[in-house]
């Protein structure tokens, strides 16, 4: 599919919030990808179909992951909005005819992030939270460290995704700890070297 097409595919299957949303991931991400030499072709197309998956909710989405072969854990089924990267990257493979491993597992982890994530998918995990829409409390260090040190970022954000889930009792996902742990490690063993 080519990019025109895509781009019209997209923007006739999510609100306009969430079209301009992916707009500004896909530009934050090949700005980071220039900067950490990633194809920025590839990482374009990522940031624009992160969230294709996003207009699943609730019992559709619960259904929609069992239907394409993914059990749900007990969080992921109490609040289903975690699965619409999942769901995503079955979309991006079946309605947009994306086969590139590097942009499904970008998509598919963008939410939680995973540990052991690859650059290409660190940087979508990063550009998700800092594109210039979003505004809150600490953001601007997190689009500074972005292009500094992407474990430190991803520490920051998930830091900062484990306060708003606590904080609105909202239960968290454990590969949210795993991620920011993985890089918290990462962090340590350079620091070490």
């Amino acid at each position: 599919m080519q990019l025109e097409q895509i781009l019209e595919k997209l923007s006739s299957s999510l609100t306009e919030k969430r079209y301009i949303h992916s707009l500004s991931v896909a530009e934050i991400a090949v700005k980071m990808a220039e900067h950490y030499g990633v194809d920025g072709k590839k990482i374009y197309i990522a940031g624009l179909l992160h969230d294709c998956g996003k207009f699943c909710k609730g019992d559709m989405a619960r259904e929609f992951a069992q239907r394409i072969g993914y059990e749900p854990d007990k969080i992921e089924l109490l609040q289903p909005g975690l699965l619409h990267g999942i769901i995503g990257e079955h979309i991006a493979r079946r309605e947009y005819g994306i086969t590139d491993p590097e942009i499904l597992e970008s998509i598919k982890w963008h939410t939680t992030g995973r540990p052991g994530m690859s650059v290409f998918e660190k940087i979508i995990y990063i550009a998700d939270y800092i594109e210039p829409d979003r505004n809150f409390m600490g953001i601007e260090s997190m689009r500074k460290e972005a292009f500094r040190n992407l474990d430190r970022c991803i520490v920051l954000c998930a830091d900062s995704t484990i306060r708003y889930i606590t904080d609105n009792g909202y239960l968290l996902h454990p590969r949210t700890v795993e991620t920011r742990n993985h890089s918290l490690l990462a962090l340590k063993a350079s620091n070490m070297a």
